[in-house]
């Protein structure tokens, strides 16, 4: 009996230790990610750097935020839910973000992969201010997924995926 139980502990520890190995391995290889193709990533991050001007600056620019989205957008937000109305998520944006949040990218944070005939996939954390606070409030990071289409040489944002 005491022969089964250490076999068991043994494939146990052995299973245990492979399982933290291969999640070493996966944030290891996160922490090193780099672009396969360099000039669509600073694309994106010149994209994404740009879109976020017009979205912390909107009471200025609200046509060039609004402008960023495909017409037939889909914005999932986990607490919100979906959006898939370009004019509603400029209207939500004008009524509950302009002059009150801004977001800030957490630097080094965003991948970028291709997407074979359609544009490319955006990933990254960041976090919104809501500048009506106090500035020592802290920020929880979040993440984002943006999916853009490169269509008739335009980039535009056809799918958002906002988890907080």
């Amino acid at each position: 009996m005491k022969k089964i139980i250490s076999v068991f502990f043994l494939a146990f520890v052995i299973l245990i230790s492979a399982c933290t190995s291969a999640k070493k391995d996966m944030s290891r290889q996160f922490r090193n990610y780099k672009p396969d193709d360099k000039q669509l990533y600073d694309t994106i991050v010149y994209l994404d750097s740009t879109f976020f001007q017009a979205y912390n600056t909107c009471t200025l620019n609200l046509d060039a935020y609004g402008a960023f989205y495909a017409d037939d957008i889909e914005f999932y937000h986990d607490k919100g839910g979906l959006m898939t109305s370009k004019q509603d998520i400029i209207d939500a944006t004008k009524k509950n973000i302009c002059g009150k949040v801004t977001r800030e990218l957490v630097k080094g944070s965003i991948e970028v992969y291709p997407i074979k005939d359609f544009g490319a996939i955006e990933t990254g954390l960041h976090m919104f201010h809501n500048i009506q606070e106090k500035k020592t409030t802290p920020s929880k990071v979040s993440k984002f997924i943006v999916i853009w289409q490169h269509k008739e040489n335009q980039w535009k944002i056809s799918r958002v995926v906002s988890l907080h």
